[in-house]
């Protein structure tokens, strides 16, 4: 359906709803015959279910269901599968630490200008297509967009002046509008125009769709503009919507309200002409309202149909039946106008409730478009490639970039290579250090998959993709206390489900697998993921395999379709420099030393680290671990400064007699120059 529903609905017995009460339901309220109108006749589990639903929105919501006009047949085999881990690890919508837009692919490619384009862009995004030709579709008109400056520049300036159509139309539908949101109505159909003018000449099929789709709704706004003031209150109660001349009745209600003084004059001087009493004065008190007053020398020429209602000392005062009518009409104008005024208004609205599918179709036009504008903006200012759909199952990626990443590092993002197939180049195995950017290349290569198949360009020189049907990620780990799992039980959990899941069309993503036990079991398990990923007869899916352990490395001697690569990395003495650069071939070292170091391990730990490493590396493999030097032999205090050196003591007395305060600033840089050149010569 065009809206998706939460329903929590009482559980009935079967012959409460059987088929042929929920298929009445839904045949009525379709207004179908058969259920092959709706292409549901091989559905009955879904139209027991859809009968269901409207059935309890009937008896809960009484009115709004006819927002729900047309039925969109799901299936799991139009959108690529995406689980809960998948989202989470590749931070499609929020990031996994803060939660927050910013930082996640959401945040790098929404550059929508409507509510209704931020809720698609992120469904396009939970649900990338699988069929080539919507997917080449959404990219050619990117394309158009991307190279068409001229009409993106249009289109996006033309969208910022649209409202949020589905929101206001549910509103209207629930009765709930007021006349701000019929303004925003009208003023959002006239930005629709330029939109559809500026479509026209599009050459891209889904453009063209689109500008057909959008209904121009010329009566709607015509009506809207005569009848609702630019400026409306925000209450329907109190008046002041409807625009002068849109109707004769409440412009003369209206008219009594502002002219009620130029009335009773009128009335005064009809009076005075039919009586002909030139004194003759009407007015206003509270306790008769309006009257009229005769002085007493006119007595004899006082008209039998006027009725005596107070004497005063020198005049008389009198009402007649049309000064009562006009006073009741004067009086009441306020309240009529108001209650005229609600009237029209609810009519109004009932009209537009009337074009709910027009306005649907429209609406559902501009968010595609702005959604595709979005990506083409984006394409635009990062220099994205469009990337081509492979049909022999190949995925090169040249020149590939975190799309992430790069936005949010003013640093030049080092592009990588990625080449996986059906063949010799079904799995990746990637080692290296931690740090040197493993996850981000694999992460980057999901993403670039994703965003192709969502009908965006993507980060890269050039990209050729094959359509997968789901994207799996096994990234991290951590204890999941609620359940009572440890570590590597989360880990192994999700390893079986992508196991159990997969496809050989799918992409999967395994950053370490086997670090939460012993380094043989790990290890061991590790190995028998590769073999049964790579197998064909088993899974044959395409992977990146990210592992510490050098000993899988042998795979690619012994399994054709697995191919080494590593993380570049520059080594200088103790020093070590992340070239994040993909290469062939396995890494030399895991450098984890290095890294402990560069994370802020203090240098006693660091040192006695490297000395359990040669120790164990001299041992040899299997061997037991002796170490060099047994932890009672370790310095006591080795992390301390010591002046026993002269030249340090030296130093230090100097330091201790200066005295900072008698010193002028160029002084105090004399002297420190001077210390330093001393320290660096000891």
């Amino acid at each position: 359906m065009t809206d998706r529903l939460n329903v929590t609905a009482d559980v009935r017995e079967d012959d409460e709803f059987d088929e042929r009460l929920t298929t009445e339901i839904v045949l009525s309220h379709f207004g179908k015959h058969t259920l092959d109108e709706l292409q549901l006749s091989d559905h009955m589990p879904s139209v027991r279910a859809l009968g269901c639903v409207l059935a309890y929105l009937r008896s809960t919501q009484m009115n709004g269901l006819e927002r729900l006009n047309h039925l969109n047949v799901y299936s799991d085999v139009q959108y690529m599968r995406l689980d809960i881990n998948t989202r989470r690890n590749l931070e499609l919508l929020e990031t996994m630490r803060s939660k927050e837009k910013r930082g996640s692919l959401l945040g790098v490619l929404d550059r929508t200008s409507t509510a209704m384009g931020k809720r698609l862009i992120r469904s396009w995004i939970e649900q990338p297509l699988i069929q080539p030709a919507p997917i080449i579709a959404r990219l050619n008109a990117v394309e158009e967009l991307v190279k068409n400056t001229v009409l993106r520049s249009e289109v996006r300036e033309a969208l910022t002046g649209v409202y949020d159509l589905e929101r206001l139309m549910t509103r209207i539908i629930y009765g709930s509008a007021n006349a701000r949101e019929l303004r925003s109505l009208c003023l959002t159909i006239g930005a629709v125009r330029p939109i559809k003018e500026a479509l026209k000449g599009a050459g891209a099929s889904l453009l063209s769709q689109l500008e057909q789709d959008m209904d121009p709704l010329q009566d709607m706004e015509s009506l809207l503009s005569s009848a609702i003031v630019d400026d409306p209150p925000f209450s329907v109660r109190e008046g002041g919507m409807i625009r002068e001349g849109y109707n004769p009745d409440l412009d003369e209600l209206k008219l009594d309200l502002k002219d009620g003084k130029g009335i009773i004059l009128r009335v005064e001087a009809q009076e005075r002409e039919k009586t002909g009493i030139k004194n003759l004065k009407v007015g206003y008190n509270r306790v008769f309202g309006y009257y009229i007053e005769i002085s007493r020398s006119y007595t004899g020429e006082i008209p039998p149909h006027y009725i005596r209602k107070q004497t005063l000392a020198n005049a008389e005062r009198y009402i007649t039946q049309e000064l009562k009518d006009l006073e009741t009409r004067v009086l009441t104008a306020n309240e009529r106008s108001v209650a005229l005024e609600y009237q029209l208004f609810t009519e109004l609205r009932s009209a537009v409730a009337a074009q709910l599918t027009r306005i649907q179709k429209t609406a559902a036009a501009v968010a595609q478009l702005d959604v595709l504008v979005s990506f083409a903006e984006v394409s635009a200012r990062r220099k994205y490639c469009r990337p081509e759909i492979s049909t022999d199952g190949e995925l090169k990626i040249t020149g590939g970039r975190h799309p992430v990443v790069e936005s949010l590092s003013d640093a030049p993002f080092v592009p990588n290579n990625t080449l996986l197939d059906d063949r010799d180049n079904r799995i990746a195995m990637i080692t290296g250090p931690n740090m040197a950017g493993k996850s981000t290349y694999m992460r980057q290569t999901a993403l670039i998959v994703l965003m192709t198949q969502i009908g965006c360009f993507v980060p890269a020189s050039e990209a050729n993709i094959t359509i997968v049907d789901s994207i799996f990620t096994r990234v991290g780990a951590s204890d999941d206390l609620a359940s009572g799992q440890s570590t590597f039980m989360v880990e192994m959990s999700e390893v079986a489900y992508i196991l159990n899941n997969a496809t050989r069309h799918s992409l999967l993503i395994f950053d370490e697998i086997g670090r939460g036990t012993s380094t043989f079991d790990g290890m061991s398990i590790a190995r028998a993921v590769v073999e049964y990923v790579a197998n064909p007869k088993k899974l044959g899916a395409k992977a990146l395999f990210a592992t510490h352990y050098h000993e899988l490395t042998v795979l690619e001697d012994e399994l054709s379709c697995v191919k080494n690569y590593n993380i570049a990395v520059k080594k200088r003495g103790d020093d070590i420099t992340f070239l994040r650069r993909i290469v062939r071939g396995p890494a030399d070292d895991s450098y984890g030393i290095e890294v402990a170091k560069l994370a802020g391990i203090p240098n006693d730990v660091v040192t006695r680290g490297k000395e359990i490493l040669k120790g164990l590396v001299e041992a040899g493999e299997g061997a037991l671990l002796r170490p060099t030097i047994s932890a009672e032999e370790l310095p006591e205090d080795s992390g301390q400064l010591s002046f026993e050196n002269a030249a340090l003591s030296a130093l230090a007395q100097e330091l201790k007699e200066l005295d900072v305060n008698t010193l002028t600033p160029i002084e105090a840089l004399q002297t420190l120059y001077a210390l330093v050149k001393k320290a660096q010569n000891l």
